[in-house]
């Protein structure tokens, strides 16, 4: 049976990592990015390297929401697991992602639609982003060099994007594909189809490069390249993640609580985002016990 890559991106709460990473069995390998600017204590980010199955900690990058980064570090992940032969398909998380079903049952279901692609994309532009998306690419977003999680930051940035507005001052548009595509970042995809992506990158750096200043090119890049590939036919459209767009616990999408245990139970989905403490406390100590009796049951 082929072996899956969770590929993690995170910035807080290890102790949720090590709850993700006991819940599964040996046949998921974990290669973690851990946000650069991050205050994790050295303690939590040892007991972190000392679990089962992880292969590699990076905390090579200082990832702000918008930047260029996130998807280096994605990036970077990626090249990592498909060194490994073994692996059949890679997923890519949050930190705050978590299992809703068995390892067993997860398994199953790759095994069962080997070869098909997990990821949501949609033709730009598109009315589910702002400006059809295609501002993310015509600006210079220049979320790496501030962090619009600050005032003065988030301020610095439309600032930015109100002068080249009122001059008229556009990038040159991105020709490196006939059609452009976004998406989550949140997907399931086969090692091939990876590797496909990464050796495109290797091909023609040029890629990347015009990606920098882009706005959230991790909602992009993979999209763009392989709905404009021999892939494309195989791409289901959807994740494999459960996610509810609300507003609630303080955040959007809904940081999960126990009141949601009845969806996920009986959701098709095998993953599911976000988890936070303490709201999510009591639901991850259901979903465990879930998990625990679908085991023994099979």
């Amino acid at each position: 049976m082929m072996k899956h890559a969770i590929l993690f991106l995170a910035y807080k709460n290890v102790d949720h990592l090590v709850e993700y990473i006991n819940l599964l069995d040996d046949d998921f390998l974990f290669y973690i990015h851990l946000d650069k600017k991050s205050k994790l204590k050295k303690n939590a980010v040892e007991k972190l390297s000392r679990q089962k199955n992880v292969v590699i900690i990076s905390r090579k990058y200082a990832v702000n929401w918008g930047g260029l980064n996130l998807l280096k570090a994605l990036l970077l992940l990626a090249k990592e697991a498909v060194k490994n032969k073994e692996i059949g398909y890679l997923h890519s998380m949050s930190g705050q992602d978590f299992p809703i079903k068995s390892s067993q049952e997860i398994k199953d279901f790759y095994e069962k639609h080997n070869g098909k692609q997990f990821m949501e994309h949609f033709a730009l532009p598109s009315s589910r982003w702002a400006g059809g998306g295609l501002n993310r690419l015509n600006y210079y977003n220049p979320y790496d060099l501030f962090n619009r999680k600050t005032k003065s930051g988030a301020k610095l940035i439309s600032a930015c994007l109100k002068i080249q507005k009122f001059f008229h001052i556009k990038r040159k548009p991105f020709i490196a594909f006939p059609k452009l595509y976004g998406g989550s970042v949140w997907w399931s995809l086969s090692s091939d189809c990876v590797r496909y992506v990464l050796d495109q990158l290797a091909a023609d750096p040029g890629i990347l490069k015009r990606l920098h200043y882009t706005l959230c090119p991790e909602e992009m890049l993979f999209q763009t390249i392989l709905m404009n590939s021999r892939f494309e036919p195989s791409i289901t459209g959807n994740t494999m993640t459960m996610i509810l767009w609300e507003h609630r616990n303080g955040n959007s999408p809904a940081t999960l609580d126990k009141s949601d245990f009845p969806k996920l139970k009986t959701s098709a989905k095998l993953f599911a985002r976000r988890f936070d403490y303490p709201a999510s406390h009591e639901l991850v100590k259901l979903i465990k016990k879930e998990v625990s009796s679908q085991k023994k049951a099979s």
